[in-house]
């Protein structure tokens, strides 16, 4: 079966492996309620604005190489991440953005659809606190087409994150 094929037996949009993570969580519900655009919604601003919610309310899945060691980190999408408080929260040297390449194999998917958890491979998570400010949270849902919504706390622990301060400050 091709993706194509699979997403359109899913009915959903939501990519074939996000699908699947979602029923071996034990989430199978939530692949009815993702929600597919016929535009990108690649940024946290395009999500936004598609779904008609806080730019806030856009769970960002942002993946960095600290030491060199993929970890992934939830950010609201108002904000942006502080890799000092990164690089402080992990005991790293150094804290930098993935490149493309390394998204990709790590996670499975591409940059601008990369969700909170079904990854190809298993990462340290920290979910910067910002996110428990919501009741709802919009998350891509493994392409840069589709969200799903979740509560914020229910995401976290399904990601198996860390709830940490790494939120960049404005003066």
């Amino acid at each position: 079966m091709t993706t194509t094929a699979a997403t359109d037996a899913e009915g959903s949009g939501a990519h074939p492996r996000f699908a699947e993570a979602l029923r071996e969580l034990g989430l199978g519900d939530l692949v009815g309620r993702v929600r597919r655009f016929p535009d990108a919604t690649r940024t946290a601003e395009e999500a936004a604005a598609a779904i008609g919610c806080e730019l806030s309310q856009i769970c960002k899945s942002l993946i960095f190489a600290a030491d060199s060691v993929p970890v992934l980190v939830l950010m609201d999408g108002a904000s942006r991440v502080d890799l000092e408080l990164v690089r402080k929260e992990l005991g790293a040297d150094k804290v930098t953005r993935a490149k493309v390449d390394v998204v990709r194999e790590t996670t499975g998917y591409a940059i601008g659809g990369v969700p909170p958890f079904g990854h190809r491979t298993r990462t340290r998570v920290l979910a910067d606190r910002s996110l428990l400010e919501h009741d709802v949270v919009w998350a891509a849902a493994g392409t840069p087409h589709t969200v799903f919504p979740m509560a914020p706390r229910d995401l976290v622990a399904h990601a198996g994150g860390t709830v940490v301060d790494v939120r960049e400050r404005t003066a």
